[in-house]
């Protein structure tokens, strides 16, 4: 059995972290007795000077060190020196003792109250929830650490050393580039040339044109498929493109069959990956490579890449589009079209995406806040311009009708849509009166079906019982409207759904008052 401490060690190896600063204590006691021969021990006489020498042996490396800390006082001896250690920007990687995770619930002896102890000195704390997590903690701690230039802290039961580790990619990339290193992309170049099925996932940090101009000329180059990651809050490609493979599942099993076969995954303005409901597993296929490119650095420290890089992803494609090879006659799978909704059934929200998709301007700003018709949104309306799609990437509901209202005042010459269920809408409704006020021209799309739809497929599927929360179907969204002084339309058929968009989308990007349509829908059948 390989142990959460097998695992570390594994961590401190990879990252030359094998000289361990530290004044021990009784809860360090299960890492640090038989080290192995290849990890070093620097003993000092108090937490204070613990650290300076960690502290002046990172500067002499110009690499992070390791500290290692006792519980309560040694973390609260050693906070001036890491205050120092802050203030000259140096990384260190501290692992501070906590007492046994199995009896924390009583305040044994020795436990410690660690969680802002030293205030704001910390670039990053951290005590993982589970021991399998221990590991990619640290290597985390090491990420962050150096792209932040200080000290990060991970906090470490004393049991959870012996506990065994988890065989899956852990939450953090084993590789980190940063500009200027980031520059050189020959490496990266090849291994796309060597792989024989790349695939490219995008994200919301490539929604800009420039990125999109860029990955275009890397797609076509390379014939790859394209995917959107899961619960993006933004497009990354233009999802008009034969290149585009469509919208990842939220779920691992998903995520895996979707990539299945292909050896190198390019993850391009996204973190690797987003997902909704735990599923066990790795989160992409075995022996796939993982290449990342994001501005963000908390989406690169904790991902499952190989390689990382913190850089303008445009750039970066942009750069391995001049070198990498041309892939003459390899081209994806053509999307299979979405078989069309007819009149005459009951009005669903597929109805209206499909004379959404037919109808809109090309350059529409769509924002999103329709949680159970999502996914049939993505499947029958393609975001076709940078900002073509917009939604709340935190998940809570209130962004969407403000936000659209926002927009518009944003870019007032392009045509703007909010698709919003009845319930979503409940919770940023009052943005309905600064619409009217202010004269703003969005079409706000309420898809009424009275309930919270996506709560009670949730409720369905966990085969506990039934759902607590009544339906509201007494709710009229376009009299909440009008009382707020919007003008309100409510629609009940197909033809009348036909007719109103006819006339309001093709003069939209000139609107200068909103317009809420309360559409009756029966929820579409399935979620994902």
């Amino acid at each position: 059995m390989t142990t959460v401490r097998d695992a570390v060690f594994q961590v401190l190896r990879q990252f030359k972290l094998t000289t361990i600063f530290a004044n021990p204590g009784s809860t360090e006691i299960s890492f640090l007795t038989g080290l192995p021969d290849d990890i070093e021990f620097r003993l000092a006489l108090h937490e204070g000077s613990v650290v300076g020498m960690a502290t002046g042996w990172a500067m002499a490396r110009r690499r992070p060190a390791f500290v290692n800390l006792h519980t309560t006082a040694g973390l609260a001896n050693a906070a001036g020196a890491l205050a120092t250690a802050r203030t000259n920007r140096v990384p260190l990687v501290v692992v501070v003792g906590q007492q046994d995770r199995r009896h924390l619930a009583h305040d044994p002896f020795l436990a410690g109250r660690l969680e802002g102890l030293i205030g704001e000195y910390p670039v990053w704390t951290n005590q993982p929830a589970r021991p399998q997590d221990v590991p990619a903690a640290i290597a985390r701690a090491h990420h962050e650490a150096v792209t932040a230039a200080g000290p990060a802290l991970v906090v470490v039961p004393m049991d959870d050393w012996e506990k065994p580790a988890e065989p899956l990619r852990g939450a953090a990339p084993s590789q980190i580039r940063r500009a200027p290193a980031t520059d050189d992309v020959a490496d990266l170049a090849e291994i796309l040339d060597q792989a024989s099925n790349p695939v490219i996932v995008v994200g919301a940090g490539a929604d800009d044109e420039s990125s999109w101009a860029a990955l275009v000329e890397l797609v076509e180059r390379l014939g790859v498929p394209v995917w959107q990651e899961p619960f993006g809050a933004r497009a990354g490609f233009p999802q008009d493109h034969p290149s585009f493979a469509g919208h990842l599942p939220p779920g691992r099993a998903g995520v895996r069959a979707a990539l299945a076969g292909h050896d190198v995954l390019f993850v391009v303005g996204a973190p690797v990956l987003r997902q909704y409901p735990w599923e066990p597993g790795e989160l992409v296929p075995d022996g796939t490579t993982v290449l990342q490119v994001t501005q963000h650095a908390d989406e690169a420290h904790n991902s499952v890449a190989d390689i990382a890089l913190i850089a303008d992803p445009a750039h970066i494609c942009r750069r391995l589009a001049e070198r990498v090879r041309a892939r003459d006659g390899a081209r994806p799978e053509p999307r299979k079209a979405q078989t069309p909704t007819e009149p005459g059934q009951p009005l669903r929200p597929a109805h209206v995406f499909d004379l959404l998709a037919q109808n809109l301007p090309h350059d529409t700003i769509l924002i999103e806040e329709s949680p159970s018709s999502r996914p049939e949104l993505h499947r029958r309306v393609p975001a076709r311009v940078p900002l073509g799609f917009v939604s709340a990437a935190a998940g809570g509901l209130g962004f969407g009708l403000p936000a659209a209202i926002g927009l518009k005042l944003g870019a007032p010459r392009r045509p703007v849509v909010a698709v919003l269920g009845d319930g979503s809408s409940l919770y940023g409704i009052q943005g309905l009166w600064s619409a009217a006020h202010y004269q703003v021209g969005v079409l706000f799309v309420v898809l009424a079906n009275g309930s919270y739809a996506i709560m009670d497929r949730l409720a369905e599927q966990s085969g506990l019982g039934k759902a607590p929360w009544p339906a509201f179907t007494e709710v009229r969204i376009s009299e909440v409207a009008q009382g707020l002084g919007c003008p309100a339309r409510r629609v009940t058929t197909y033809e009348e759904l036909t007719a109103v968009l006819g006339e309001s989308l093709p003069s939209l990007a000139q609107r200068t008052s909103p317009l809420v349509l309360d559409i009756d829908v029966v929820p579409d059948a399935a979620y994902g």
